[in-house]
């Protein structure tokens, strides 16, 4: 039995079963990297989880000052969750358009990502504004220093993000779609969706627990 050969002299059969391996990946730097960026998660995801633990021992102590039901407003943490969670999606078109060799459409969908990072980041600064104006500091109570030491950790970890991403997109300005800026614009993909999970736990655990307990 006949078997066609390609261009190359190798069997079609093996041709069209050959996964053609991501930009990111093509070159053992760029594996390398991004295997350490994924123990960085692991150790960042060991210190959220100490001041997740941390903040729901102290969520009671509250030394008479304000509690989390007469903080949390509702309509604003949504309104949160909604431009992280939009903004993950968006993170990840990035990835698909660079995957794609698409130089705009990457630029265009981490602009996107960065503008609705800010106003999150914004909003939580707000946030945080209007708790200190009415007397709800950081020393104020047990509570309050987990609270601040928490979703303070998480927002600065977004805008740590958002500039890193600033950064990549005059990067791909410049260099265009190559193995390195590709492996970069993959990293801060990953550390976007990282965000956004914790944010889902902090979410939950803080914001909507607090509403209810």
């Amino acid at each position: 039995m006949s078997m066609s050969l390609d261009v190359h002299g190798l069997p079609q059969s093996r041709v069209s079963n050959t996964v053609e391996t991501p930009l990111e990946f093509s070159t053992e730097e760029g594996s390398l990297k991004i295997f350490g960026f994924w123990a960085f998660l692991a150790q960042d995801m060991i210190l959220f989880a100490t001041l997740f633990a941390t903040y729901l021992i102290l969520h009671n102590h509250t030394a008479g000052g304000p509690t989390s039901k007469d903080l949390f407003d509702v309509k604003g943490f949504v309104i949160e969750t909604v431009l992280l969670l939009t903004s993950s999606f968006t993170c990840g078109l990035a990835t698909f358009e660079m995957r794609k060799g698409n130089v705009k459409g990457t630029i265009g969908w981490l602009m996107v990502t960065v503008l609705l990072g800010m106003g999150f980041v914004g909003m939580e600064v707000s946030e945080f504004i209007h708790n200190v104006s009415i007397g709800a500091t950081i020393s104020r109570s047990a509570f309050l220093t987990g609270f601040y030491t928490l979703v303070g950790t998480h927002g600065s970890h977004v805008s740590l993000g958002i500039l890193w991403m600033i950064l990549i997109m005059i990067q791909l300005w410049r260099r265009g779609i190559n193995a390195v800026t590709a492996r970069k614009v993959f990293i801060i993909g990953l550390y976007w969706h990282f965000l956004d999970v914790v944010w889902v736990f902090i979410f939950t655990a803080v914001y909507l627990t607090g509403r209810v307990l």
